[in-house]
């Protein structure tokens, strides 16, 4: 029998799987190396440091939506047992999402900028290590293969059109669910 497509593409240049939770720790991976990036740039280095904060932005407003849109409503609805977890990660996102939108309205001079994205990156660090060492097994193992690649092709479906900026529509609405909740 030959091998999964996300199998037997992985490593593949320019071959993408659509598991969903691939897709997600792809994300983590790019996330996380920004962390890196804009801690390693150093006092004085404001514009690489804003650059930087931009992409750090623009990454955690599309991962955001569309684990919101796509992912933690699926597995709400399909692994009922998961539900205070999936409510946690909500939690998680919505205070991600007020510091980004803090954020992305203030000058990398500002005295608070340096202290805030350090908070944003130890609370998204924290989140992902949780996803990846304890959500995503019980995930994987509750959905399974094909469940994946579903989920996973309705996030590259609705990747292009997701927000990339903490400020727009889509990307407030959570963040005002959230206010009424």
């Amino acid at each position: 029998m030959p091998p999964c497509l996300p199998c037997a593409t992985a490593g593949t240049p320019g071959a993408m799987s659509t598991d969903a939770i691939v897709l997600l720790k792809e994300d983590h991976k790019t996330v996380k190396r920004l962390f890196r990036e804009f801690q390693a740039a150093g006092d004085g280095a404001a514009q690489t440091k804003a650059t930087l904060a931009t992409r750090i932005l623009e990454e955690l407003t599309v991962h955001t939506y569309l684990e919101n849109e796509v992912i933690y409503p699926e597995v709400r609805k399909l692994l009922p047992d998961l539900e205070q977890d999936v409510l946690e990660s909500y939690e998680e996102h919505h205070v991600a999402d007020v510091l980004c939108l803090e954020l992305s309205t203030m000058s990398p001079d500002d005295e608070h900028f340096e202290a805030k994205m350090t908070v944003l990156m130890e609370n998204v660090t924290h989140h992902i290590d949780e996803e990846e060492q304890e959500w995503f097994p019980k995930v994987r193992e509750g959905l399974g293969r094909k469940q994946l690649q579903e989920l996973g092709a309705r996030m590259l479906e609705l990747r292009p059109s997701a927000p990339t900026k903490p400020n727009e529509p889509k990307a407030l609405k959570k963040a005002l669910d959230a206010l009424r909740a």
